[in-house]
């Protein structure tokens, strides 16, 4: 009982000892991904593109809403001379589309949004491997995302312009 109360003590000693030696060779960085992702080339291009999209989407959606506009005015012009069971048709009429004109609003949405969020994530991706570069040649042992959580840290720790540049270099080399 004794040899192994010994061990458990000595285990415990190691085990404290062990992260104070080990935080010696520990250095850490941080990134900001959504800056690097503005900043570089790449994500400049992918937020033209996008923005472009959005812009093309939206005069659509426009003109939808302006044919509704006056479809309306119309409609609130010819109420008075229209029998019941005609206006309530074309108020049907135009309920039903504004609402498919709500539907390709949501629709239209979520397809900017599945498109932003698939040219991010394949740049993101592409910046991790950047990153684990900066972080071997560098001799970091941990890279943060500088918008989760980190409330301070030294402008001397954060890689992002480092990021920047060589994500920029490798992208132009292909």
């Amino acid at each position: 009982m004794t040899r192994t109360l010994s061990l458990a003590l000595a285990l415990a000693a190691l085990a404290a000892a062990l992260p104070l030696a080990a935080r010696a060779d520990v250095k850490i960085g941080y990134v900001d991904l959504q800056r690097a992702l503005e900043e570089t080339e790449e994500g400049k291009k992918a937020k033209t593109k996008l923005k472009a999209e959005f812009e093309k989407k939206q005069k659509e959606l426009d003109g939808r809403q302006e044919e509704l506009k006056k479809m309306k005015l119309d409609l609130d012009k010819q109420a008075p001379i229209l029998k019941p069971d005609a206006l309530q048709a074309k108020q049907g009429e135009l309920q039903q589309k504004l609402m498919g004109l709500q539907e390709t609003y949501m629709r239209l949405q979520k397809d900017l949004q599945e498109k932003e969020a698939a040219e991010t994530g394949r740049i993101f991706k592409k910046m991790k491997s950047v990153i684990a570069q900066i972080a071997q040649s560098e001799g970091i042992t941990y890279v943060f995302e500088a918008n989760t959580g980190i409330l301070y840290a030294p402008p001397a720790n954060d890689f992002t312009n480092e990021l920047i540049r060589k994500y920029n270099a490798q992208s132009a080399g292909k």
